[in-house]
């Protein structure tokens, strides 16, 4: 399963995601960094950008932190 670090950007105007580098991405979620709202949409935002489920995507470090490393599987 492949592991990419994720920069989360929250409360962006617009959701997105762009590629920095090779595994490396920041994602602007509109959702706020309070009680887990912006890990939930950025879960959401990337299975979405990665056409996998919800529960494929975990965060395996980083909860409480906008850089994360982001499990896609």
């Amino acid at each position: 399963m492949p592991r990419i670090q994720v920069t989360v950007k929250p409360q962006a105007k617009k959701e997105e995601v762009k590629k920095i580098a090779d595994g490396e991405y920041v994602a602007l979620v509109r959702a706020p960094a309070r009680e887990g709202k912006a890990n939930e949409a950025l879960i959401a935002l990337l299975a979405n950008h990665f056409s996998v489920t919800k529960s494929s995507v975990k965060i395996i470090r980083g909860q409480r932190s906008r850089k994360k490393l982001v499990e896609i599987g």
